[in-house]
Formats: structure tokens, C-alpha cells, sequence
């Protein structure tokens, strides 16, 4: 009896082990692969337009909800390197970019409305108004980047 009661132990840690190898190798297929594919916008988000194009008066509410909403990901200055960033898999875009910067307003705004984990979506959060803000404040942080 206590023969084969150390059996089923040994047989158990096995199994324990033989999951947990399951779990990590799925993880890293899936997990990696996952993340690696680009975040693409839906086509129609792409031609959606900005309507505050323009309109600067907004950008120091912008900045604020930028810095308490954005920055502990995509840093202060939008680059991508704030303190929860290292933690994050996929990294925080740098939003002075050439590749952001060069998506549509309307990409943006759905990326932001919608999100993708890590970053939530902010759709529920903020007005449509205040993500357009957001939106055009992260126009301005490359004309910034630039002048450094």
C-alpha cells in the first residue's frame, strides 16, 4: 500500500510538471506570436477626420489627461518609456514616432477608443470629444520631439 501510495505521488508530480511545461510552450507559441502582429486599425476608422484639426486652445486640458492617463505608459513626452512601460508586453508606442505619426487621426482614435491589452480602451472613459483632444495633443508631442 504505501508502495504504490508513493507511486501515485511521484506520478502526480509528473503530471504537475508535464502541465506546467504544457502551459509555458502554449504560452510562448500562442503568447508571442499574439503579440508580435501589428495593430491595425479598421479600414473605415481610417478616413474618420479629426474635427478639432486646428484647434490648439484645448492642448494644456490634453496634456493633463494625457500625463495622468497616457504618460505611466507612453511617458510624459509620448516616447514610450514610462515607468510601467518595461512591465508591458506589447511595448508602449512612441507616439513622436515617424510610424505613428503617420497613421490617420481615425486609426488613432479607434486605437484609443478601443484599446488592446495592455492599454484599455478609453471609450467609456473619455467623451469623444476628450479622446479627439488626446488624439490632437499626440499630433503636437512630435512637432516637440522635433524641437529638441
Amino acid at each position: 500500500m504505501k508502495n504504490n501510495y508513493t507511486s501515485l505521488l511521484l506520478l502526480s508530480s509528473q503530471r504537475r510538471r508535464f502541465i506546467f511545461l504544457l502551459f509555458i510552450l502554449n504560452f510562448s507559441i500562442f503568447g508571442t506570436n499574439a503579440q508580435s502582429t501589428s495593430w491595425l486599425a479598421p479600414k473605415d476608422a481610417e478616413s474618420v477626420k479629426n474635427p478639432l484639426i486646428g484647434n490648439a486652445s484645448m492642448l494644456a486640458e490634453a496634456r493633463v489627461m494625457y500625463a495622468a492617463n497616457c504618460g505611466p505608459c507612453h511617458g510624459d513626452k509620448g516616447r514610450g518609456d514610462g515607468p510601467a512601460a518595461p512591465g508591458l508586453n506589447p511595448k508602449p508606442a512612441d507616439h513622436t514616432s515617424a510610424a505613428v505619426q503617420a497613421e490617420s487621426d481615425g486609426s488613432l482614435f479607434w486605437k484609443l477608443s478601443e484599446g488592446r491589452s495592455p492599454m484599455p480602451g478609453y471609450k467609456k472613459i473619455f467623451s469623444e470629444q476628450q479622446r479627439w483632444e488626446l488624439i490632437t495633443y499626440i499630433r503636437s508631442l512630435a512637432k516637440t520631439a522635433k524641437k529638441k
